[in-house]
């Protein structure tokens, strides 16, 4: 792929990231517990992961992170998010190198380290330990999501040349 097209690719998928990130905003919470979302940006990281390479998976996430902070979120959300997508883009990326894990394996341990990573940086931020209970409910929704998102991406994956 030649430079211009690759820039372009890049620009298309930062985007798509950054209005999926948004429309999942608009979407009223499946279950009333803070933090459980579906991730549908992790749709183009995806892409970006299996049709680029983790650099540009990373310059995606690191982008979609940015641009949601600019306009919506507090440094907090900011500090969440990049260590979520740091520790989850770096298991996803050993994962489909090294692993015979399907679009769906390599996700659902995205979306559950993204969820470790969140919940590591809120036992640090306030210094309270016993928000580690709440990791079990955020492990079985990053697998929820995990599964959905690599169903997804799976698809759109094998769908592009």
């Amino acid at each position: 792929m030649n430079k211009n097209k690759k820039i372009a690719l890049l620009g298309v998928l930062a985007a798509l990231a950054i209005v999926l990130s948004y429309l999942e905003s608009l979407i009223p919470p499946l279950v009333a517990i803070p933090g459980v979302k579906i991730g549908l940006a992790n749709i183009a990281v995806m892409l970006a992961l299996y049709k680029l390479s983790v650099k540009e998976a990373a310059l995606i996430s690191i982008c979609r992170n940015l641009v949601i902070f600019l306009l919506f979120g507090g440094l907090l959300a900011l500090l969440y998010s990049l260590a979520g997508s740091i520790l989850s883009l770096t298991v996803m990326f050993i994962l489909k190198k090294f692993t015979p894990f399907s679009e769906i394996g390599v996700s659902v341990a995205g979306g559950v380290t993204h969820n470790i990573a969140q919940i590591v940086v809120a036992v640090f931020t306030f210094s309270t330990p016993s928000l580690m209970l709440y990791l079990p409910v955020l492990l079985v929704s990053g697998t929820i999501a995990g599964i959905v998102i690599g169903i997804c991406s799976g698809v759109i994956i094998k769908k592009i040349k």
